[in-house]
């Protein structure tokens, strides 16, 4: 009865409470795992990512909510175009600005010749393997990015953010999600693994800006758009670009980590500006939300 009584007075406390108890579970499993290799390490990260989305939907049980709330519209086409357009735009503007100033080379042979291996591709040219792979990744490494980014986006901006934004603006909606979206990535950067080689508090500096920064996208998206999928779209597009081609098509040349990735300092800065954009445009948007229903 008290649980039923929090979650229905005190939604966004019931649901942050679960997903850290969910989230806590595959934190020390991962962090246990100190040999975990690709198989365990994409079980692991399966795990914690949908670990907001069960939060989710037992806080919509608990506070009589409907998962079926949650936005669930696909959106219009030219909010989807450019949530995967977005960031996939502030990648190569930061890896241009990397590899042009030096302080990471392209391209990185072993993964490119990794890539030729693995694909049966050595008897393509290299400029032509790495467009291929480029467009092959972006299309179809967009399905598993997505289902990944799901899980997340059903409680970030599924939930939590229409919540938030019964209470505060826009800007308060976005810096507060943004925070709590970063600080729930902070176990795995202090205790794991889950960073590029830099010092903790290096990492973690670069990587909440960048994180609280996007969460004004994201946010402006999603209530933008009324749908939960241009979030979802946002996420699996940075995570795919970033992640999977971007920085591991750089070379190293000594202090490289200090400036790519998540975790360097050009895509923090690149997003920072994109973050003012999208605050200078938040009169666009309807306010006060008064209730999460308006955002279906």
């Amino acid at each position: 009865m008290k649980a039923l009584n929090t979650a229905k007075q005190q939604p966004i406390a019931m649901y942050l409470a679960l997903t850290i108890l969910s989230s806590s579970i595959v934190w020390l499993l991962t962090l246990h795992a100190t040999h975990a290799g690709r198989i365990a390490g994409r079980i692991f990260g399966y795990g914690i990512m949908w670990c907001p989305a069960l939060a989710t939907l037992i806080t919509c049980r608990l506070s009589g909510r409907k998962m079926l709330d949650l936005a669930w519209k696909w959106g219009e086409s030219r909010y989807m175009i450019a949530c995967y357009l977005i960031p996939l735009l502030y990648s190569l503007v930061a890896y241009l600005v990397i590899w042009v100033s030096g302080v990471g080379g392209f391209y990185n042979k072993a993964f490119v010749s990794q890539v030729a291996h693995e694909f049966g591709w050595e008897g393509l040219p290299t400029g032509l393997l790495i467009v291929i792979f480029f467009v092959v990744n972006g299309v179809i490494g967009l399905l598993g990015s997505m289902a990944t980014a799901l899980g997340e986006e059903i409680g970030w901006r599924g939930f939590l953010v229409p919540e938030l934004g019964k209470r505060m603006g826009y800007t308060g909606v976005s810096l507060t999600s943004g925070l709590i979206w970063a600080v729930w990535h902070y176990p795995l950067l202090i205790f794991g693994h889950y960073n590029n080689g830099t010092p903790a508090w290096y990492g973690l500096l670069c990587f909440t800006v960048m994180v609280v920064s996007i969460s004004f996208v994201f946010t402006w998206y999603r209530l933008k758009s009324g749908s939960l999928w241009t979030a979802v779209m946002l996420h699996a597009s940075h995570n795919l670009f970033i992640q999977t081609f971007f920085t591991p098509i750089t070379s190293d040349k000594g202090d490289t980590a200090w400036f790519t990735d998540e975790f360097g300092a050009v895509a923090p800065a690149i997003t920072v500006l994109l973050a003012l954009y999208f605050w200078r445009r938040r009169k666009e948007l309807a306010w006060p939300l008064k209730n999460a229903a308006r955002l279906k």
